[in-house]
Formats: structure tokens, C-alpha cells, sequence
């Protein structure tokens, strides 16, 4: 038997995801109302719209987001976003580092780093300097361990207080190698640290690296 864990954030409209970025607008651009002057009698449809920046609510990062000739979503293959056999490293520090994936056979799998700041969702906290985040040695170490995927339930994967330097050093390397990277993460809690498969899909849009995904794990009894 197996069961369905959901690791992903609502889009609400008007939420904050990241600091400084707005947030999203959801309307209707057909009203069920408005439907009926087209439509028979009693029969009646809503079409929606979603007017966002790309990075919202639980998002996947491709090479393009980084890199101005790196692969965007429409170039994502599905075998590093689906059905991938899931391990996750418990954060116990503010920045993971290469110790934290010690013992840990990250090769071909989908690196989730459980941090617990998903407990801050919508709150100024949230997007604090306080973050925790992934060091530039254990991104470097999950490359060269051959890591398919990397996620995160933080703000982040990355520092982002003032006292980095903004190179962002942590994407850089991942999304270099091809990596994608899943930030904005939730309830990681309710997965073991392995037997599980991850799942991180977004559209297949031409032009944009960065993009929501309904991230889940599928987690055997």
C-alpha cells in the first residue's frame, strides 16, 4: 500500500512568496455569468486567469533561470522531475554543508533538504535573513554525486541576507550541472528519510526557466 503526501504551497491571490516580488492576481476572464449569452439555457462556464511572476508559490528552477543559453521548462526532460527515488537530509544547522550529506547515497535521486522553515509560510519571518539555506561546498558535493534533483523548504536555496555577496553560488553550481532546483517546499515532516518517490512537474513553457509545480511524494506503507 501507499499514500500521497502533498509538498506543496496554495497560490493564493495577493501572497508574498519571495520579498519584493508581486504577488498574484487570480480573476475570472469568463463569468458564469457572463457565459450565459453564449451558451443554452442552464448550461454555463468559467474561465479563469492567473496573472504571476513565475516565481510563486512552490516553484522549479531549470538552467535557464541562471543561464542566458541554459535549457528552460520546455527543454525539462520528465526523468528528472518525476517518479524519482526521494532521500531527505535533515537540516540542523542555518547553512547545510557537505557534512550534512555524509553517509547518504544522493546518486540518481531527488535531495530533498528538510529544514522545517515551511512553518513561517506567509508570515515576515518567512523571507527573514534568518533562513536556512545550502552552502556552495555541499551544492558542489550533491554534483558530483551525481544528485538528479534538489529541494528545499525554505525561501531559498541559497543566502540571500546581506552579508552574501549575491553570487548565489548554491543555484549557480546546481543549474550549471543541469540540476533543477525546488524551492518553497512543505510538509517534509511527513516523509521518511527515504522509500519514497518525488514528483515536481511544471508546464512546458518555451521562454521561461522558472515555473509552480504540485510537488508530492508517493511514500509506501
Amino acid at each position: 500500500m501507499t499514500h500521497l503526501v502533498d509538498l506543496s504551497h496554495q497560490i493564493v491571490a495577493g501572497m508574498t512568496t519571495y520579498p519584493g516580488l508581486p504577488g498574484p492576481v487570480v480573476e475570472d476572464h469568463l463569468s458564469f455569468e457572463d457565459s450565459h449569452r453564449t451558451y443554452a439555457p442552464g448550461t454555463e462556464f468559467r474561465i479563469g486567469r492567473v496573472s504571476m511572476v513565475a516565481n510563486t508559490g512552490t516553484y522549479l528552477d531549470t538552467p535557464a533561470h541562471r543561464y542566458r543559453d541554459g535549457s528552460d521548462l520546455a527543454d525539462l526532460e520528465l526523468a528528472k522531475v518525476a517518479d524519482l527515488d526521494g532521500v531527505v537530509i535533515d537540516a540542523v544547522q542555518r547553512e547545510v554543508g557537505p557534512e550534512a550529506l555524509e553517509g547518504v547515497d544522493v546518486a540518481g535521486r531527488a535531495v530533498l533538504i528538510r529544514t522545517g522553515w515551511d512553518r513561517h509560510w506567509r508570515t515576515e519571518r518567512y523571507g527573514s535573513d534568518e533562513h536556512p539555506y545550502l552552502s556552495e561546498a555541499a551544492a558542489k558535493a550533491l554534483v558530483a554525486a551525481g544528485a538528479v534533483l534538489v529541494g528545499i523548504d525554505s525561501v531559498n536555496i541559497d543566502d540571500i541576507s546581506p552579508a552574501a555577496d549575491g553570487a548565489r553560488p548554491a543555484h549557480s553550481a546546481l543549474l550549471a550541472a543541469g540540476i533543477p532546483v525546488v524551492e518553497h517546499l512543505c510538509l517534509l515532516d511527513r516523509l521518511p528519510t527515504a522509500g519514497f518517490r518525488f514528483f515536481a512537474v511544471p508546464v512546458k513553457v518555451r521562454g521561461l526557466g522558472t515555473f509552480p509545480v504540485r510537488a508530492f511524494a508517493v511514500v509506501g506503507d
